[in-house]
């Protein structure tokens, strides 16, 4: 007795046209989820001096905006001058050794620059950093 082989044909299936399709989708969201990159955007647009040496450091911290014409913005907010010190205080109650990130624009005034450090102090920030972009080294 023979045993027949007994062949399936496979008849064509409207889903078998749109798996590469599928595919495709599926590759494309995987490559723009690797390679793009999500960064929080300043509320206004800050150019800070430029430094001739230091290193890039992680923004572990609070990050302070101090804008040319007095505009502050504190993780992002636009916030008054007048609110700054509350805002800290309430920032600092749950870490109150964090570091603050001054990021403020080169053509802001030094003397605006340093009246906010000082309500930071008031405020009870131990720890201040300027931040600013590479230079050319010279």
């Amino acid at each position: 007795m023979r045993l027949a082989h007994l062949h399936r044909t496979r008849t064509a299936n409207e889903d078998d046209r749109i798996l590469p399709l599928i595919n495709v989708v599926f590759l494309l969201l995987i490559f723009f989820m690797v390679v793009g990159s999500l960064s929080a955007t300043d509320p206004f647009t800050i150019e800070p001096p430029q430094s001739r040496n230091g290193d890039p450091r992680d923004l572990k911290g609070i990050v302070l905006l101090i804008g040319t014409d007095g505009q502050l913005a504190l993780d992002g907010r636009v916030l008054e001058a007048s609110a700054l010190k509350s805002a800290m205080t309430e920032r600092l109650v749950d870490a109150p050794a964090q570091e603050v990130h001054l990021k403020a624009d080169g053509a802001a005034a030094a003397t605006e620059v340093v009246g906010i450090m000082e309500i930071l102090r008031d405020a009870g920030v131990e720890r201040v950093r300027l931040m600013t972009v590479p230079g050319s080294g010279q």
